[in-house]
């Protein structure tokens, strides 16, 4: 019985000895919560207590714009073709301000001096003074004074259709001469268009042999570049036929006065005409009498 409780003994005491006992855990880094520190023991570092702040991510810099010459440089060869329009779009804008006006075309001081001229029956003149005039109605005057001084037996009707036909004529020069800024105002859209299909074909060309994403940037700015041509074009055509539109009223407008005038000088040479007919006859009458 003794030997019984000794031995129950044992075990009870061998038992609680391993419950007592605890596993081994792996030792937590110092400053870990739960874990003591000692009082002797370094400080933990700074860089745990403040972590680095992030590093500041690289910001793109700012595109600059481009400059005009830049931009002509990347326009190709048709911007200088472009360029070329435009000065002949100025020169002519600058030569209709000079030529399409009333008074290059009937001036008050010509219908006046003619006028005085004509009644005195004084045609040389009045040649004079159509030479010195660089006017319209001066050329049309002219004509119809050379054709009849040199044709004496031509009639008023001839000399009438001559005075048209210099006038539909002068009409027509100054038709024509407001056209040409029609015709650069349809020509440069399409060299600006030009232009951008050659760009164009040049991009094609050069991402055939490249890859897809470095193919896809390169070819929106190189179309981007290719659009500066079809801009320059509108930028030159649209001024054109603003200024077309203004000056071929203005034009009309002239052709009119044009007309009225030649009417008025036709019809002071009709009453002189006339006049000299008339007084012929009665000196040939006054002539048979004495006779």
């Amino acid at each position: 019985m003794k030997l019984l409780l000794r031995l129950l003994a044992a075990v009870f005491l061998t038992l609680s000895a391993a419950s007592s006992q605890t596993p081994d855990t792996p030792p937590n880094p110092a400053g870990a919560p739960g874990t003591p520190v000692a009082a002797n023991s370094p400080a933990p570092a700074l860089a745990l207590v403040n972590p680095p702040a992030p590093a500041a991510t690289p910001t793109k810099p700012a595109e600059k714009e481009m400059t005009l010459g830049e931009m002509l440089k990347q326009g190709g060869e048709t911007i200088w073709v472009l360029g070329g329009l435009s000065v002949i779009t100025v020169a002519l804008i600058v030569f209709y301000i000079l030529t399409i006006r009333r008074g290059a075309v009937v001036s008050d001081h010509f219908m006046r001096t003619a006028d005085s001229l004509i009644r005195k029956q004084d045609y040389l003149g009045l040649l004079a003074v159509c030479n010195r005039r660089n006017e319209s109605i001066a050329a049309i005057t002219q004509k119809a004074l050379d054709f009849a001084t040199k044709n004496p037996t031509a009639t008023f009707e001839e000399v009438r259709e001559v005075t048209q036909s210099e006038g539909q004529r002068q009409a027509g020069v100054l038709s024509q001469r407001v056209t040409y800024l029609a015709d650069v105002g349809a020509v440069a859209p399409m060299v600006g268009l030009l232009g951008t299909v050659i760009g164009i074909m040049k991009e094609f060309t050069q991402i055939s042999k490249k890859d897809m994403l470095a193919a896809q940037m390169d070819f929106a700015g190189g179309t981007a570049e290719a659009l500066i041509n079809t801009a320059a074009g509108l930028a030159i055509a649209i001024p054109c036929m603003i200024v077309y539109s203004v000056y071929k009223g203005r034009v009309n407008t002239l052709i009119s006065e044009l007309e009225a005038a030649a009417t008025h000088i036709m019809a002071l040479l009709a009453a002189q005409y006339k006049r000299v007919t008339a007084q012929a006859r009665a000196q040939a009458q006054a002539a048979g009498k004495h006779q």
